[in-house]
């Protein structure tokens, strides 16, 4: 995918440091390092490029045809290699795409480069002739350029063009709904009048079993936890939601500390203590008007069987970023404390449910209808976890 600001970043990596001798370093060790790298993502690129296998020092493995991840997973010690691994994450950070045709296109323009270095043309001349190639190239392009009109109502433009960018991914059998369900989720969270589009109201969850066609999009959050008890309600429709990132327990010491029990009224005295402690924290969570818990940190079964006996669904160990992303979407403020929960704190969505799959019986939690925004989740499934994963870079 070429375009102007592909072209510059090409250009700048080229003549900024490919040409210009560190020390102990020669034109051409710089150049042979760079083709190097070049030279190995070369077979992955295009419809037909094959996907390569990376295993980890931990025994991880990775099968993938992305350039950037590919590059991203290797492990290399030549400076101007690298220059060519940050070329890629350039491209990836600022277009999404062409992450290896851009290393390609790097290598064989080195390669034409080397030709005319040794002929005795200065390294300099051939940097200044990419810089003038490049502006011919970008004027090029603003010619032939032709301009796709798009609207809500009309968008097969769009997901022709996303289904290009599929055909050389692992999930190009089902590109056409891949490319629809990317389509549709940019559609959902941007502002066309703007020309501006929210990426971090998009998440991509994964879960291994059934097949790529399953995958889905959800108009809400889909998060990778349960409800916490399995006689709680599944469903709570017009959920009023606190986000609490204080844990579900007595308070405890900041200081070493010890305490003897040596009596049975002893120790009847300190369980009613703790029971009033739970009390206090879910009678807290009632008055606020709240009828879901959502906790960062975990509870114990007593905290657990309260919460139940007071008609209150709960979902613990909660990730930060989850935290933060529900909290975007229904409009919740983060609670730090029982004693700061109020109404005005409380997030809103149209329904929350539990979801399961196949007969394993693993489960998920859908918000659907959040209050605050049209957050997003596309949710990849796949054989098996590498399938899922790379299923996730292609469509990210």
């Amino acid at each position: 995918m070429l375009n102007e600001l592909n072209i510059t970043i090409l250009i700048r990596f080229l003549n900024a440091f490919t040409f210009h001798c560190w020390p102990g370093m020669s034109v051409q060790s710089n150049i042979l390092a760079a083709r190097s790298i070049s030279n190995i993502l070369r077979t992955s690129l295009g419809p037909k490029g094959m996907d390569k296998m990376l295993v980890s020092p931990d025994g991880d493995v990775t099968i993938t045809n992305d350039g950037a991840t590919i590059l991203d997973r290797m492990h290399v010690d030549h400076q101007v290699a690298k220059l060519m691994v940050e070329l890629s994450a350039s491209q990836d950070d600022e277009i999404g795409d062409g992450t290896t045709g851009v290393v390609v296109l790097a290598g064989a323009l080195l390669e034409q480069a080397e030709k005319l270095l040794n002929r005795g043309i200065h390294p300099v001349r051939v940097a200044e002739g990419f810089e003038k190639a490049a502006e011919v190239a970008i004027e090029t392009l603003d010619k032939i350029g032709d301009r796709v009109e798009f609207s809500s109502e009309n968008i097969d433009p769009l997901v022709t063009t996303a289904m290009t960018t599929l055909s050389s991914k692992i999930i190009n059998v089902n590109k056409e709904k891949m490319a629809r369900i990317a389509v549709n989720a940019v559609l959902n969270v941007a502002d066309i009048e703007r020309g501006d589009v929210n990426f971090d109201m998009i998440r991509m969850e994964g879960k291994p079993g059934g097949s790529l066609e399953d995958t889905e999009l959800v108009n809400g959050i889909v998060i990778d936890k349960e409800i916490s008890h399995p006689q709680m309600s599944k469903e709570i429709k017009d959920a009023k939601m606190c986000i609490l990132t204080c844990p579900f327990e007595p308070p405890k010491p900041k200081t070493k500390h010890k305490l003897d029990i040596t009596s049975k009224e002893a120790y009847e005295k300190l369980y009613n203590q703790e029971q009033e402690y739970f009390r206090e924290m879910v009678q807290q969570v009632k008055d606020s008007g709240a009828n879901l818990v959502i906790c960062q940190w975990g509870f114990d079964d007593e905290a657990n069987h309260l919460l139940l006996q007071n008609g209150l669904p709960a979902v613990r160990w909660v990730g930060g970023v989850e935290i933060e992303h529900i909290a975007i979407a229904t409009g919740a403020r983060i609670v730090p404390r029982f004693s700061e929960l109020s109404e005005e704190k409380l997030g809103k969505a149209g329904v929350v449910r539990e979801v399961s799959f196949g007969n394993t019986k693993e489960r998920m939690l859908v918000i659907e209808d959040c209050a605050n925004s049209n957050a997003v989740t596309v949710l990849v499934r796949g054989g098996n976890k590498m399938i899922v994963e790379e299923a996730k870079r292609s469509l990210h």
